[in-house]
């Protein structure tokens, strides 16, 4: 898989802006607590890595692909940005962060227990998991069908409701779930977001 996220990164445009970009720093910006120690998870290009820095957070990005990170490092020379291992602990320590951003990020992930642990595990205690996913309500699997949202040699590997996303969330600890969905008319949202607290 590493090899299809190193292939995806330099393929794509040189300026490109992540999907849904209003919405989903919006939401990061709501989050942001002055002083806070942010990682951004999966952090591709590092736009929201540099959003959060530019709001006085201390800010660490991370990601798999290493073609990714070269975006990030060029566009942005005086953030950290680490590369993780595909499948293995993050490169950082216990309780070191006050917020994890994951946007768009759960739904590529194999061993989703695996990096939710992680993810936990680098949360300080009280810190804040926040995280957008693409919205797969009922309605809109009924209605345009699954392979529409999860094509057999595409790179998501798992589909969300708001229902499945919370059960997620409660059964690795997190307190105080929120969940929202936004983007588009009320029963076809195509971005969910949940907020958890270690």
């Amino acid at each position: 898989m590493r090899e299809y996220y190193e292939d995806l990164w330099r393929r794509l445009p040189a300026e490109l802006e992540p999907p849904e970009w209003e919405v989903r720093s919006a939401l990061l910006q709501r989050e942001l607590r002055a002083g806070d120690r942010v990682l951004d998870l999966g952090c591709g290009a590092g736009q929201f890595s540099a959003l959060a820095a530019a709001s006085g957070a201390s800010t660490t990005g991370v990601d798999v692909a290493e073609a990714a990170l070269e975006r990030a490092r060029a566009a942005y020379p005086d953030l950290d940005f680490r590369l993780a291992p595909f499948d293995g602990p993050l490169p950082l320590d216990d309780n070191s962060f006050d917020l994890v951003w994951a946007s768009e990020v759960i739904e590529h992930v194999a061993d989703t227990a695996g990096w939710l642990s992680e993810a936990r595990r680098v949360l300080a205690p009280g810190g804040r998991l926040l995280l957008t996913t693409p919205a797969h309500g009922r309605l809109r699997l009924l209605l345009h069908g699954i392979e529409r949202y999860s094509e057999p040699q595409g790179d998501h590997l798992h589909l969300y409701t708001a229902r499945s996303l919370r059960g997620l969330l409660d059964d690795f600890g997190f307190a105080q779930v929120r969940l929202g969905a936004a983007s588009g008319p009320p029963l076809f949202r195509r971005t969910l977001f949940a907020r958890g607290v270690r």
